[in-house]
Formats: C-alpha cells, structure tokens, sequence
C-alpha cells in the first residue's frame, strides 16, 4: 500500500552551493500525489513533482525546474524517502536547494522516523521490467535486470586516488540497509578538484562538516570516513535518489559503473522509455 508520513516535521540548514540558509518541512499527503517540492518562498508557491520531466540539470547535483521556480541537490532527500517507502509527500522548501546537512541522507531518514510512516488506503503501483535494459557511455555502464525486488551493485573506480581506487558494493535497497549500509554516507570530493570550484564561488557552503575530502591518499576530515567504502556508498545512495524520478518504486537489479547524476537520469529515462514501450506493445 502507499504510504506518507504521520505529521509535519521540518529541519533547516544551508545550501551546499548557494551557502544561502535552506530549509524544509515535510508535509503529510494524500494517495496518488507522488513526492512534490513546493517553493513556499516564492510567490504563488509553486509546485514542483519529483519526476523525470523536470529535470533540467545534473552537473554537481540533480536539479528540478519547473517555470521560473527551480530547486535544487533533491537526490539526498529523494534517495532516503524512496528507500524508506515514503512514495506521497509535499516537500516544503524555502532557498534554492535543499539543506546540505552533513552531506548524507542521515537527516532525512531521522527526520522520517520522527514523524513516522501513514499506511494509505491505495495500493502501490511497482515498476517491473521483463527484460534486460542497459545504457552506456565511454567508461560509464549502466544495466538493469528483471529481479523481484530492489538491488544496487556498483563499482567506483577513481584511478587518480590510491585511496579510494576501485570499490564494489551491492546491497538490497530496503528501510534496514539503507538506514544502517547508506544512509550515513557522505558526498565526497578530492581536494585537488573541489578546491578550484570553492574558490570560484560554484560551492559556497562546502566544507569538512558536510563532505569527505580526500587530499595526497588521506581523509581530511577529522573523524575520518564511516565505512572503508563511504565513496561508493555514497554513490549507491545518489543512484537510489536519482532512480527515484521515475516516480514509482522499481523492482530490478541495478548495476552501475562509474556514473553520476547526468548518466543516472539518462538511464532513469531509458527505463521510463523502455516500460513505456512494453505497456504500448502489450
């Protein structure tokens, strides 16, 4: 059945790129409204849904448009309601983007278990695919296979770092791993590559308290990183966010190589295009 959650809860923060205070309240809604942003900020408020139409950027992030109204890093957020099963929600925002936190999903998912989980009286529309559909570019694969339930295994290769090289992770995507496997997994950056972009201005609100920096094969951060693996992790949970434009939960095996936001909603869209194809010619 669907599901939303029991009440209002909100968190505030800043944006990872504007560096601007951001900040969301997650509202209750009814079966069949899906996940929508909501600009509470600008007049009007408009609306924007989670889906693979209004994608407009995937540069750094995923960025959702919608006329003149835009929001934007909505993979975190999305990645945590789709695997804890959220699937109806209005996503309340004020500022361009939603709040970095500590760059993980973490927050979402405590935000999602303080105001708990509304079973709707509507059944679940699941997303199944019968055949193999792959997408690929240069060194970037992507396949998804028919499977009864929710699987990511992917593979990070990062040759210009020692320390991360070439990591695999695959896990079943379900409330239990995601909170205790991905959920904690920070975005991640070499120093040698996120430093030209700070100072420059493209990410104003970066630093060791929301991202794992990576400089000459050490972590900066003074915690250091959670898991051995936090890179590719991290990945799985931005793949999860990004598969969750399609706008329905998907049963399918997803392997991924080396892809980011740009190849993940490239691919969300062949699989869109491919269950389309299958529902006409059926």
């Amino acid at each position: 059945m669907q599901a939303t959650l029991k009440q209002p809860v909100a968190f505030a923060g800043i944006g990872l790129f504007t560096g601007v205070p951001c900040s969301i309240r997650l509202v209750p809604a009814t079966a069949n409204t899906g996940l929508v942003f909501q600009r509470v900020d600008l007049p009007e408020k408009p609306e924007i849904p989670a889906l693979l139409e209004f994608v407009r950027e995937t540069a750094r992030c995923t960025r959702l448009v919608r006329q003149e109204a835009s929001i934007q890093l909505v993979e975190h957020i999305l990645s945590a309601l789709h695997a804890c099963g959220i699937h109806n929600l209005r996503i309340q925002v004020e500022g361009p983007e939603i709040p970095i936190g500590d760059g993980s999903a973490n927050q979402f998912v405590r935000m999602i278990e303080e105001a708990g989980v509304q079973r709707l009286d509507a059944p679940l529309e699941i997303l199944q695919i019968e055949q193999p559909i792959h997408w690929s570019e240069g060194e970037i694969h992507l396949v998804a296979l028919p499977s009864k339930e929710f699987r990511i295994s992917y593979t990070l290769y990062y040759p210009q770092s020692s320390l991360i090289g070439s990591q695999y992770f695959s896990s079943l995507i379900s409330p239990e791993t995601y909170k205790s496997q991905i959920s904690m997994c920070r975005t991640f950056s070499l120093y040698e590559e996120i430093h030209p972009l700070i100072e420059k201005g493209f990410i104003k609100g970066g630093g060791l308290e929301n991202a794992l920096v990576i400089r000459e094969n050490r972590v900066l951060n003074p915690d250091g990183a959670r898991f051995p693996d936090e890179m590719v992790r991290h990945k799985v949970l931005d793949l999860v966010g990004d598969l969750a434009l399609l706008g329905d939960p998907l049963h399918a095996h997803i392997l991924a190589v080396r892809s980011g936001h740009t190849s993940n909603v490239a691919f969300a869209k062949a699989i869109s295009n491919a269950l389309k194809g299958a529902l006409i010619n059926g």
